[in-house]
């Protein structure tokens, strides 16, 4: 073999999306002959969710997770293709069942606030979520696309369009998205020191800056009991309801029946 080249495996060759959609909805062929296997798909995905809870997505690679069961990583290739796969299948694992909002129907907006608090649980109890669903492209297994049918559920009766009614999900997921990376970047240390270092400069520099004197002056940096997501929540479906007014509204006579 040529010096530099490495030697190809079946993973380094293009992912086969139907064998991830196969996988996540449990349609994948079951071996009928040999041992029975001694993991599964849904074992590996829990203990790779362990992990990432404790550590972050990276420590949950197929060397940890194998080394959870005391196999080898190239075991794990049994059920799982690799790490894109098995970072679809902890997405899947910890939506778990979307949130029931039957007893809410008819009731769009407490809907959606319920819907989106459920959302904020989910991330605000697994910080690497985030970054296991950026906003690109992925396969979606059963559970992800429930919670996109309940919330559309939820909203089909308010006469919004098809178009306004994605719009309002992408508020909805970016309110979520927005405070889960807030929790991400958060730390108290260089919090307080941020906080430190911007009243000793604007102590220097007030005549710069009024505005932002007076805000922090005011309380600006203070602990609030201001619920963030309830606040955002509130100021969004505000904004939404006139769209649901426009859309119930009877239609304006036409210019020819008014000047008769």
């Amino acid at each position: 073999m040529p010096r530099g080249t490495a030697k190809s495996t079946d993973r380094d060759k293009p992912r086969d999306l139907r064998a991830g959609v196969a996988l996540l909805w449990g349609e994948q062929d079951q071996p009928t002959r040999g041992p029975k296997p001694s993991l599964s798909p849904q074992r590996i995905a829990t203990a790779a969710v362990k992990l990432a809870d404790a550590e972050g997505l990276d420590a949950a690679s197929m060397n940890k997770v194998a080394a959870e069961f005391g196999v080898s990583a190239m075991a794990l290739y049994r059920y799982v293709p690799g790490k894109t796969e098995l970072v679809e299948l902890m997405v899947e694992s910890v939506l778990a069942t979307p949130p029931d909002l039957s007893e809410l129907a008819g009731d769009w907006r407490a809907a959606a606030k319920e819907w989106t608090r459920s959302s904020w649980q989910v991330h605000e109890a697994h910080p690497w979520l985030l970054a296991a669903t950026a906003m690109r492209r992925q396969v979606m297994g059963p559970n992800q696309l429930g919670w996109l049918d309940a919330i559309l559920g939820a909203l089909a009766p308010t006469g919004l369009s098809a178009a306004e009614l994605h719009q309002v999900f992408l508020l909805l997921v970016g309110l979520v998205r927005n405070l889960a990376q807030q929790l991400v970047d958060f730390d108290a240390e260089h919090s307080r020191e941020f906080t430190r270092l911007t009243a000793e400069l604007l102590d220097r520099h007030a005549d710069r800056f009024p505005a932002l004197t007076r805000a922090i002056a005011d309380g600006y940096f203070a602990p609030t009991p201001i619920d963030p997501l309830d606040f955002a929540l509130d100021r969004v479906l505000d904004g939404v309801q006139p769209l649901i007014d426009r859309a119930a509204a009877p239609p304006a006579p036409s210019a020819g029946r008014a000047g008769r």
